[in-house]
């Protein structure tokens, strides 16, 4: 059994200091995570549910939690209520449901713009690019680096959007923070855990893709790396798993949207353009992730696709995009009467109030 010691706000670096020392004395093994609100204290190892006791008693302490999971901060024992997180005034988790869109590779300043409005236009509430690509071949585009995070930022002000885009190495975290307003880790960097602790250190949001072959499991004790660096604004994503499936690029493991759910109380997305790899089976992978509970679905969107520099055969139309967030916005409502970002004809999220742990 695991401990989580959850310290008030007003705890002193004394306080924080004499409970460190006081779960190490007691044999087990402090972890101290400093967070923007609470600092939080694990004690790992601990078979004596009379330390919980012990520990409540010290001055600072808010409570203890007693966690069965591997991953403690991201565990809903740890926190029984959805994680929301405010990016830009965009909420995420909880209640509502919001598109993150865009072209796959920034390839272009005219390409960027003229898709990131069509997208703004349909209702996605983020924009996607990626000017770092790690790819299968060395030989394949891999982006326009530093330039393409540029444009990125350009794009993102001119449209008022918030951004988000693929860092790959520990050594970039402090360039893409400088001009993204989310990190996302890649499927292939789910488990490259010097990157997660290196975007732990920030105050940046990490969207974080499952591995391709990687379970449940394994993707929360991901994020469990970013959390326990402090940041808690980390959102969880389902983008395909490897299967005997051979009609698709990857298998989309839908069930895994209410498994995280049951476990977690992080938000969760699905990615279908990377499970499907083809273009007409996004729609429908989209809009079985919503239907399933998921907070939010990610597409490539291009104007121009058979002469994308990336994964063009899977990247939506624009016009197909605009069709494809009407019906979104049906399967959210039928899903439990829930909220997207792009509710009102102004396009713009409406405020709602939640018992969510705002990050």
């Amino acid at each position: 059994m695991d401990l989580v010691v959850i310290m008030r706000s007003t705890a002193t670096r004394a306080q924080k200091d004499a409970v460190s020392e006081r779960v190490n004395g007691l044999g087990l093994r402090a972890h101290t995570s400093e967070g923007e609100f609470r600092t939080m204290i694990s004690a790992a190892g601990s078979k004596d549910i009379t330390v919980v006791q012990q520990l409540e008693q010290l001055p600072g302490v808010d409570r203890v939690l007693a966690v069965t999971q591997p991953y403690r901060l991201a565990s809903r024992e740890f926190h029984e209520t959805d994680t929301i997180i405010d990016v830009k005034g965009i909420r995420i988790g909880g209640p509502h449901v919001n598109v993150i869109a865009g072209p796959c590779a920034i390839e272009s300043r005219e390409l960027l713009f003229e898709v990131g409005q069509a997208v703004k236009d349909a209702g996605a509430s983020i924009l996607r690019g990626g000017a770092f690509k790690p790819r299968s071949s060395p030989y394949s585009f891999q982006g326009l680096g530093v330039e393409g995070l540029k444009l990125l930022k350009e794009a993102g002000d001119a449209l008022n959007m918030p951004t988000i885009t693929e860092v790959t190495d520990p050594r970039d975290v402090e360039v893409v923070a400088q001009y993204a307003d989310i990190f996302q880790i890649g499927a292939r960097n789910m488990q490259n855990f010097n990157l997660l602790l290196e975007v732990g250190k920030t105050d940046k949001a990490v969207f974080i893709k499952r591995g391709l072959a990687a379970s449940i499991t394994e993707l929360l004790m991901s994020a469990e790396y970013v959390l326990s660096q402090g940041n808690h604004r980390v959102i969880l994503c389902e983008r395909g798993i490897r299967t005997f499936a051979e009609e698709v690029r990857f298998t989309l493991d839908v069930s895994a949207v209410p498994v995280i759910q049951e476990r977690s109380h992080l938000p969760v997305f699905v990615d279908p353009s990377h499970a499907a790899g083809k273009r007409d089976l996004v729609p429908p992978l989209a809009l079985a992730g919503v239907a399933a509970g998921a907070a939010g679905v990610i597409i490539e969107v291009h104007s121009c696709p058979e002469k994308a520099m990336c994964d063009g055969p899977q990247a939506v139309l624009p016009k197909r995009f605009k069709q494809l967030m009407d019906e979104l916005r049906l399967a959210a409502q039928l899903a439990g009467n829930r909220v997207t970002a792009w509710g009102d004809d102004t396009g713009t999220q409406r405020k709602v109030e939640s018992g969510g742990w705002m990050s």
